[in-house]
């Protein structure tokens, strides 16, 4: 399955959608098929290449584990062929209904030949509200 994001923001929106979908060759479909190609998700190892990235995401796409994912954009820089977008990521799973802590994500696409791919997806854990950070 191709499909041509003519903007960063399409590619976003296609990710997030085949995840919530639970739509694994959606969401590749997303990514620039590339070694360059990244994924780094809280508690896993680095991911290199598109390969990688799918045997990755294969048992999180799962139906009996849907995610639901809402976004909030905090900050978007776009120069040229790049464009990289920090999000906050509150997850949701489908199986228990717990909101899990938030999560910040960066996700840098790629304009290419065939439109804007996924190059790189990064998440780390929110850090904790002010009134709960040790001095």
């Amino acid at each position: 399955m191709s499909s041509r994001f003519d903007t960063p923001t399409d590619a976003e929106d296609a990710y997030y959608d085949a995840i919530e979908e639970v739509d694994l060759d959606k969401m590749m479909s997303v990514w620039e098929d590339s070694t360059e190609s990244t994924c780094l998700l809280p508690m896993r190892p680095l991911q290199n290449g598109t390969e990688a990235i799918r045997e990755l995401w294969q048992p999180m796409l799962d139906p009996k584990m849907q995610l639901n994912i809402t976004v909030n954009h905090i900050q978007w820089i776009e120069q040229g062929d790049i464009a990289i977008h920090l999000l906050e990521e509150l997850v949701t799973l489908s199986e228990t209904a717990e909101r899990q802590p938030p999560i910040y994500a960066i996700n840098i696409y790629r304009r290419g030949d065939d439109g804007w791919r996924l190059l790189s997806h990064v998440n780390s854990p929110a850090p904790p509200p002010p009134d709960m950070i040790l001095p």
